[in-house]
């Protein structure tokens, strides 16, 4: 490791402590309110950054302290068949270009329809169902964040961090083992927006514990046993994208806790979105969670694979590891993460990005 480096983990660590030591005390029970035929429950999460990142031309980091989420979350129940959501976030406050006064955007807000459990309809802003690793909670990812191969289409489809507008019916069956999700949304808006609109669909099967919350977790810390295989697509136009994943949370030696996740990609954006070349994309993460220390190591591995023989010069893999201390499970985290970013088939120097997090949640 470079003495640049070395400095950057010293800065990373030193940090690390000083937040430990302003921490909080431990999250107190969930708040709901409830009137009549009416509940609501009301949360926050915050996920506060220490970014370390190489620039591409030199060997010196671009350093920055952020707000990679600041949330407040509001849902509830009106009667035994409606139910709703809605979340607000300002994310990246204070990121390079630096901006404190971005302000709120929308993120969640939909409301679902229970006509029964095997058919459910939403409507609003939510997650496109396509991949697993897309419909999962931000609070617990094995690694600090999601897997870059995850969010290719986000951009060219004009959702809004894996978010789109639409109706989809989800619903449950085989005592809730077998899951799917299917919608039509807006996605990318011609001119006159005459252009067609876009569909995905998502089925899932559990071989063990059930998971029937919109979003999915990714470690359970040795609390639940998940098993789950999965596919999607994602399509617009010319446009196609599947997924297909095998998720694995194994409680181990009394509150241990042994996790994988291996997610395939298929994008292709055509003629319809030329930034999303014919790709094959893979990810790889494990973690093991020592539960009478509360620490999780983990390591990530992905790779970028482009089809066409002039695209293979942007062909790219991501090495990371790290840790994650659960000071009060998921409601007060601390990770530190290391990443390595590696071109295959062209001249460009590998780089290196470490990125603290502090994260609080109350929901």
């Amino acid at each position: 490791m470079s003495r640049s480096l070395k400095k950057q983990a010293r800065l990373l660590a030193a940090g690390g402590a000083l937040m430990l030591g302003l921490a909080c005390a431990p999250v107190s029970a969930q708040l709901v309110i409830k009137n009549e035929d009416v509940n609501l429950k009301l949360g926050v999460q915050g996920q506060f950054w220490g970014d370390w990142m190489q620039s591409p031309d030199t060997s010196g980091y671009a350093q920055s302290l952020y707000l990679r989420r600041g949330r407040l979350l509001l849902s509830g129940d009106i009667g035994s068949d409606i139910s709703f959501f809605f979340q607000t976030d300002d994310p990246n406050l204070g990121k390079m270009p630096k901006t404190l006064n971005a302000g709120f955007v929308l993120q969640d807000a939909f409301l679902e329809w229970k006509v029964k459990n095997s058919f459910r309809v939403d409507g609003g802003l939510m997650l496109v169902p396509f991949a697993r690793q897309s419909l999962q909670s931000t609070t617990s990812f094995y690694q600090i964040d999601i897997s870059n191969i995850s969010t290719i289409n986000n951009s060219s489809t004009s959702s809004s961090a894996l978010r789109d507008m639409g109706f989809q019916a989800r619903g449950f069956f085989l005592k809730d083992h077998l899951l799917y999700r299917t919608g039509v949304y807006e996605g990318e808006r011609g001119a006159t927006a005459h252009n067609s609109l876009r569909t995905a669909g998502y089925v899932q099967y559990d071989f063990f514990d059930t998971e029937t919350g919109y979003a999915f977790i990714g470690t359970a810390l040795g609390k639940k046993r998940i098993l789950a295989v999965d596919g999607g697509f994602d399509k617009q136009g010319a446009y196609r994208s599947w997924s297909a994943n095998v998720a694995s949370d194994t409680p181990v030696h009394g509150g241990d806790e042994i996790g994988v996740n291996l997610q395939y990609i298929h994008y292709d954006g055509q003629n319809k979105f030329l930034t999303i070349p014919n790709q094959n994309d893979l990810l790889l993460e494990l973690a093991y969670y020592l539960h009478q220390v509360k620490f999780q190591p983990f390591v990530a591995v992905s790779s970028q694979n482009f089809v066409a023989p002039d695209a293979k010069a942007k062909d790219l893999e991501r090495y990371g590891s790290g840790v994650n201390y659960y000071i009060h499970g998921q409601n007060l985290k601390w990770t530190l993460q290391y990443n390595r970013i590696v071109p295959r088939n062209s001249t460009a120097k590998p780089g290196n990005e470490m990125t603290m997090q502090l994260q609080l949640f109350y929901f």
